[in-house]
């Protein structure tokens, strides 16, 4: 990890599209602004670690609750065989 330090208003680059700039520092708490193209997402961690873990539920569910997705969905199932 790179540690730097900067003060108010003092900028990061991080390669050529990205820029971090400290907008204020008040009490324990650190304001940034963050300048990055569009299509890059930014998310805080905790907000990332939350997606993360939903993600990680969605691929742990059994082929029973597979099953009755359509049923909690509202679409009618066809007849089809079990596998």
């Amino acid at each position: 990890m790179l540690i730097l330090t900067r003060k108010k208003d003092e900028a990061i680059r991080i390669g050529e599209n990205i820029r971090i700039v400290l907008v204020q520092v008040k009490g324990g708490q650190v304001r940034i602004g963050i300048e990055c193209p569009s299509d890059m997402r930014v998310l805080r961690e905790e907000l990332y670690e939350a997606v993360r873990q939903e993600n990680m539920n969605a691929l742990s569910i059994s082929p029973d609750q597979v099953k009755t997705l359509p049923r909690q969905a509202g679409v009618a199932q066809r007849n089809q065989p079990d596998t």
